[in-house]
């Protein structure tokens, strides 16, 4: 099947035995894929059913609580009422690498954990065979292949140049697991995994007329986009200089149309969950994660990028034999000014740069291929004995890694006794449909056994409600307790978790945790430093009635400190009509809401305003509108109501899901009607 990778003596073979030395070849390739993989996973195996390990800082908290979310309320909740005072399920991450592990606790039954861990490494696995792939593809060498996978799998080249990453590697170990073990980036490891079997596949479907290469090249960059933005990044980078290296070595027109279509089908399998507005709370969201770029950043972008194509016009214009040369270096060329020029000169386009150190690893260890390739092709021995010294130094300082392999997956298996385990094991003991504002590790861990409503979430990814930021910034760096107490009021928290430094939590993030004691009741003190306060409220549930004129007055908040609007919505919220409603979620898509309204009163519900929200009572429709905490105003005639409040899917997914399944049916008639599609491509 993969025939575009056949040395001449090999096409020779398969010339003259016909059939039966491409299938031999591809049986060869396939192996090899698998040796790979299985040479991997041996590698990390210990991984593969790791539990809890002592990094109770990860962000792999996040997604394991979000994956346990997603089995618990399979197949698809389209609110996630647990985040940030609520939000759209898809606007929190996307979807791959959480639906894969519901979908491996479903089926096996695992601890979302273990399910976790099970899938990343089975995708770590995965990236070094797709590794073996690309270079096997684009320099037809086998010894190539095998070299730069088990050199990707064990070693960084950034270390050399990078002390403070090299200090940071335990024996060494690559910057890519490093990455993965350490700080929990598991659904950019796993895009990672996926960029070079998707580069790989568009190698072979821009290198001849292969409708199947067309399918799966696009399906994998779908994949990689799916499964986490910075690995959709780096593939932003890739695939243009690989098609740019395809176009200025060969020359040849037919490339365009493949070129242009495995990225318009790669976004028709995505359409169903990236819809327009999700661009538009990302690109909102990036500046809680992420400093904007810089002007003069994105023109040196550009002049670099025109000087590449001048260069590789000269050097390379219908020369065949340099595709593979131009996609390298291109790919070490820009590589190294987004992610280097961050480090050293604050470049920066857009993004965080240094997230991409593994992606500049891999194209680094590519490069290195490149020149002992070019040594070991030189007449005379004295390169080929340099070249050899080299790999053999190189993997000499892989030694103490290897030999401590399994050793750098520590396990914590008394978990029940962490900081993390005991205050929400607590709270959903004495207070489950309680909001609190969890800080620090807890915060992260928060979700990861139960349904537990929070004013924060996972990683301040898909916050819908704008206050939500402000409202922590002040709450954790604040130093006066009022403004603190309003905001938590006002989102109608019932605790707030304040650890100092006694406490095991690992981060600290109020910086006064003294500045509520005395001033609110305690509920919960462990004397290790832990300590929960109760947030006066004037009824448990997340919903009041509101004298409408006086909510309508309330102006949103100047600043993180104006205490004079966010008093004036507490007393709004707090100190109005002495009537309490009741609210029942139904599921996560729908909630139900009895009030008793008098004339000139609305109902307030405790949950972030979407256009998506429908109310009705009696069969009759109501209005929602925003109130100044982004929060859901629905103004009901008098009297008795009983209120429900739907999710409805959105235009924009409802013709998302269409985009997609025509997408599918184009990419299965590829893959079924070759031959037909052949003329096109």
């Amino acid at each position: 099947m993969i025939t575009s990778t056949l040395t001449p003596s090999s096409q020779n073979r398969a010339q003259r035995v016909p059939g039966k030395g491409a299938s031999a070849f591809s049986r060869q390739i396939l192996l090899d894929l698998f040796l790979v993989f299985l040479y991997t996973a041996v590698l990390i195996r210990p991984y593969f059913k790791a539990q809890y390990e002592d990094k109770w800082g990860s962000i792999e908290s996040t997604f394991i609580s979000d994956a346990r979310f997603l089995a618990e309320h399979w197949p698809h909740p389209q609110w996630q009422p647990l985040w940030y005072a609520g939000t759209r399920f898809d606007y929190i991450y996307p979807p791959a690498l959480r639906y894969g592990t519901a979908a491996i606790i479903k089926l096996t039954g695992l601890w979302p954990v273990k399910a976790y861990h099970f899938y990343v490494s089975l995708f770590y696995a995965l990236g070094i065979a797709g590794v073996y792939l690309l270079v096997r593809v684009g320099t037809n060498s086998r010894a190539c292949a095998w070299l730069g996978a088990v050199a990707t799998s064990l070693m960084s080249p950034i270390f050399l140049f990078m002390p403070r990453f090299r200090g940071d590697a335990w024996m060494l170990q690559p910057q890519r697991l490093g990455v993965l073990v350490k700080y929990g980036e598991g659904p950019h490891m796993s895009a990672l995994a996926i960029i070079p079997l998707g580069l790989a596949f568009t190698w072979l479907a821009l290198d001849r007329r292969r409708p199947w290469a067309v399918a799966l090249a696009a399906l994998s960059c779908a994949a990689v986009a799916s499964t986490n933005f910075y690995g959709a990044a780096a593939l932003a980078v890739f695939y243009p200089v690989l098609v740019w290296a395809f176009w200025i070595t060969r020359q040849e027109k037919r490339i365009v149309v493949p070129a242009v279509l495995i990225p318009l089908l790669a976004y028709g399998m995505t359409a169903f969950w990236l819809v327009p507005s999700y661009f538009k709370v990302t690109a909102e969201n990036m500046k809680y994660v992420s400093e904007h770029g810089t002007t003069w950043s994105i023109w040196v972008a550009v002049g670099i990028a025109i000087v590449f194509a001048i260069a590789t016009d000269r050097l390379a214009r219908a020369k065949p034999r340099h595709t593979w040369s131009v996609f390298v270096a291109g790919s070490v060329l820009f590589f190294s000014v987004n992610v280097l020029g961050y480090f050293y000169f604050n470049f920066r386009v857009a993004g965080d740069p240094k997230r991409l150190l593994p992606e500049l690893d891999m194209i680094y260890i590519m490069g290195i291929l490149l020149l002992l390739r070019w040594m070991w092709d030189r007449p005379g021995i004295a390169m080929r004995g340099v070249a050899i010294a080299l790999v053999l130094a190189a993997f000499w300082t892989a030694t103490g890694y290897v030999r401590h392999a399994w050793h750098i997956f520590p396990q914590t298996p008394d978990f029940e006794n962490r900081v993390e385990y005991r205050v929400t094991d607590w709270i959903w003991k004495n207070m489950p449909d309680a909001r609190i504002y969890p800080t620090g590790s807890v915060r992260f861990w928060y979700d990861t056994w139960h349904d537990l409503a929070q004013l924060g979430g996972g990683s301040d990814q898909g916050l819908l409600n704008p206050q939500n930021v402000p409202a922590q910034w002040e709450i954790n760096l604040g130093r006066q307790p009022e403004p603190a107490i309003l905001w938590l009021q006002a989102f109608a928290c019932d605790a707030v978790f304040v650890s100092d430094s006694r406490s095991q939590e690992m981060f600290k993030d109020i910086e006064a945790p003294e500045k509520l004691a005395g001033k609110v009741p305690v509920l919960f003190d462990d004397q290790q430093g832990n300590v929960l306060y109760q947030i006066p409220r004037r009824f448990p549930a997340r919903v009041r009635v509101v004298d409408t004129a006086r909510l309508n007055a309330v102006k949103p908040p100047r600043g993180n400190d104006d205490v004079e609007n966010l008093g004036a919505y507490v007393d709004a919220i707090e100190k109005g009509p002495d009537e309490a409603a009741t609210l029942t979620r139904q599921g996560t898509d729908a909630m139900l809401v009895r009030a008793n309204l008098g004339p000139g009163q609305s109902v307030l519900v405790q949950e972030s305003y979407d256009p998506a929200w429908q109310a009705s009572s009696g069969g009759k429709p109501l209005p929602i509108r925003r109130d100044a905490m982004s929060f859901m105003v629905v103004d009901a005639p008098p009297g008795e109501r009983d209120i429900r409040l739907e999710f409805v899917t959105p235009l924009e997914n409802r013709v998302g899901r269409g985009v997609t399944a025509l997408t599918l049916a184009l990419l299965l008639s590829l893959v079924l009607f070759a031959r037909r599609w052949e003329p096109w491509l």
